[in-house]
């Protein structure tokens, strides 16, 4: 198993699947998917997915970005989004995959100091008994159906996310924050206050008074994407928002998001979620209507 033909890696929105996330984070076993493709995972990547694994039983080897790691069994296994990964189990290994779209980590990672730069680090650990608990309790949560689901379910995501980058950075310290990390706090910042306002990368640089050039390299090494991602991924988010969670029509959230043409929005839209803003509106509300209680 190997790498070097990177342009023929498929990206995914889930694991193993393409389609979009229904849930407010997903959890199912290793061996649900695995099992389907005789314990060996080719090359793929997550564009807007972070992953945790965690095996309780067997063990493999992981391609991280091109890099091998032996598995084990009490290992963790972080994939952050974009990064290409591969799995081969050994047969019948058992554990977890917790999946979390951006929108989820975009509001869990708030004023939470360089966690987002542990998590952004491809990586396999030992994991603590409080993540085995934690990865537990997601599943026994996600596969329920009690009260307030979705509002523990974004609970255990946080926790779960703050056990990762303490397994990440206790096997492998991080070097010391460099000062251009404040840089990307900063950016992250700006985007939230002027996404709606189209704001290019020329604009956040010349407002952080560094070189677009910089902004994008410094953007890259502290959260593994680029700049102008960085930007296009808030509009798209607050985009997927909009057509989930309102009943805006489609060119009223056009015009929301700053787009003089919805027509425009519609292709920008497509391009990104893989599917149209009414067609995803409505996957979210079969979603919806599938995991609603009795």
């Amino acid at each position: 198993m190997h790498f070097s033909n990177i342009e023929g890696i498929r990206s995914y929105s889930l694991f193993g699947e393409s389609q979009h996330l229904p849930d407010v984070l997903h959890c199912e076993t290793i061996a649900e998917r695995s099992v389907l493709h005789d314990w060996e995972l080719a090359p793929h990547r997550h564009a807007r997915l972070h992953q945790v694994l965690l095996i309780t039983s067997g063990g493999g080897v992981a391609h991280l970005d091109g890099e091998r790691h032996p598995l084990f069994a009490g290992a963790l296994i972080n994939v952050p989004q974009g990064h290409v990964h591969a799995f081969r189990f050994t047969q019948h290994t058992e554990g977890w995959v917790a999946t979390l779209a951006d929108e989820l980590m975009d509001e869990i990672l708030v004023r939470v100091g360089d966690v987002r730069r542990d998590l952004a680090r491809p990586a396999v650990a030992p994991a603590p008994p409080e993540l085995h608990q934690a990865m537990a309790q997601v599943w026994a949560e996600f596969s329920g159906r009690g009260k307030a689901r979705a509002l523990v379910l974004r609970g255990l995501g946080a926790t779960l996310l703050g056990w990762v980058a303490r397994a990440i950075d206790e096997h492998d310290p991080a070097d010391a924050p460099a000062p251009e990390s404040g840089l990307v706090q900063r950016l992250e910042a700006l985007i939230e206050a002027h996404f709606l306002e189209h704001w290019q990368v020329a604009d956040y640089a010349r407002a952080l008074a560094v070189s677009p050039t910089h902004l994008s390299r410094v953007a890259r090494a502290a959260t593994g994407v680029s700049a102008q991602r960085l930007i296009e991924a808030r509009l798209m988010r607050e985009a997927r928002r909009n057509l989930a969670y309102t009943h805006l029509g489609i060119a009223t959230i056009a015009y929301t998001l700053g787009y003089a043409d919805p027509a425009y929005f519609t292709r920008a839209f497509t391009r990104d979620a893989g599917l149209s803003p009414r067609s995803f509106r409505a996957q979210v509300a079969a979603s919806v209507a599938a995991h609603a209680g009795p």
